[in-house]
């Protein structure tokens, strides 16, 4: 018997005494976050929010087993946002659709969530009105037409059922018990709301496909009106990408058991405390960004040479080349090593000494 299948659902309950702690703990670690960030400048804070909204939907496509392109999610979440930022590329469509669906729900987190604005999310994810090879229904529930929903596992022949979701009769019915419950129950902490929402979504699946990819924005559209802010600076998702397979048993367990939901809201709490801590990283890696140009603001710098280090400062895949620079860059290979070249007299890069067939650099380290 499936959670949505109990006489009582969908009225969760939970152990407020055991979840009272965990809770306590992450709203203050919000709380010190956003003070914190609010005591850094404009720029600084617009640079923190590119990289977490950034890492957010990298990460969440990267749960569902799709890689975007880095560049291209960056560049249109600059464009949107108006952050000013070198290095911008043309973008695909479908990340379009993906990065607008997430700013529409983080920018706009005080509107209340509707079963069009779903359907525009979903139209945006899909624009094709394909997942992979194979047509899906677009900016409607699904349907009966391919059986039950399933989310398996498994080679062909001997798959793993972890889950079936509700029947596309009874969609209507229960989305919209979801969405009066979540533009209009106010009884619950915004954080354990958030996680609430989640189950929730993912248990009805509404979608052919990409349920989990919108049902964490709903978490995330949630967890800025916990903020009271639309500036994000910590990643749910990042965090649970490193937890994947946590995340899946979870789920699976709390589908599959009774309407006590304790154990997935413990585990919701503490990977978003995981979250916030880890968002040190990234503001670390902000703060180092701005000393570097700092540093680097009294010396000659051309365009091409600071998109290759702004390349470099954001964490550069693998070893810098000549070879590598003259292809990000778009220029030739002379072009490439007259410019490594400049920053090498300027003590901005050296050579890594670590050797291998062909030369590589590395910025030079700050204090």
């Amino acid at each position: 018997m499936y959670i949505y299948q109990r006489r009582s659902w969908p009225h969760f309950h939970w152990d407020q005494e055991k979840l009272a702690n965990p809770l306590a703990l992450v709203r203050h670690k919000q709380g010190r976050l956003i003070g914190r960030m609010e005591g850094l400048g404009f720029s600084l804070r617009s640079e923190a929010m590119l990289q977490t909204m950034t890492l957010e939907i990298l990460k969440s496509n990267e749960i569902e087993g799709e890689k975007l392109d880095q560049d291209q999610v960056r560049s249109s979440i600059a464009q949107r946002l108006g952050i000013e930022t070198f290095g911008l590329v043309p973008v695909d469509r479908n990340i379009e659709g993906v990065v607008d669906m997430l700013l529409d729900a983080t920018q706009h987190f005080d509107q209340p969530l509707t079963k069009d604005r779903l359907f525009g999310w979903h139209a945006a994810l899909f624009p094709t009105g394909h997942s992979s090879m194979h047509k899906i229904t677009i900016a409607d529930w699904r349907g009966n037409e391919a059986g039950p929903m399933q989310v398996v596992s498994g080679p062909l022949g001997r798959e793993r059922v972890h889950f079936q979701a509700p029947d596309a009769s009874v969609l209507d019915f229960e989305m919209q018990q979801f969405l009066d419950w979540f533009n209009r129950d106010m009884r619950y902490d915004p954080v354990m709301k958030a996680a609430i929402a989640h189950l929730w979504f993912v248990t009805i699946h509404p979608f052919d496909d990409g349920n989990g990819r919108i049902g964490r924005t709903i978490a995330d559209m949630q967890l800025a009106r916990a903020d009271g802010s639309a500036q994000r600076f910590y990643s749910m998702s990042a965090q649970i990408r490193k937890e994947r397979n946590r995340y899946y048993e979870m789920l699976e367990k709390t589908q599959k058991g009774d309407l006590d939901i304790t154990e997935w809201l413990d585990w919701f709490l503490s990977c978003l405390d995981r979250a916030l801590s880890a968002t040190e990283e990234i503001l670390a890696g902000v703060l180092k960004k701005a000393r570097y140009w700092e540093w680097l603001s009294t010396k000659p710098i051309s365009e091409r040479q600071r998109l290759m280090l702004n390349k470099l400062l954001d964490g550069f895949d693998g070893k810098l080349t000549s070879s590598k620079w003259a292809k990000i860059a778009k220029c030739s290979q002379d072009t490439a090593l007259r410019d490594i070249q400049k920053l090498i007299e300027q003590d901005v890069l050296v050579k890594d000494e670590s050797g291998g067939r062909s030369t590589s650099y590395l910025l030079k380290e700050i204090a």
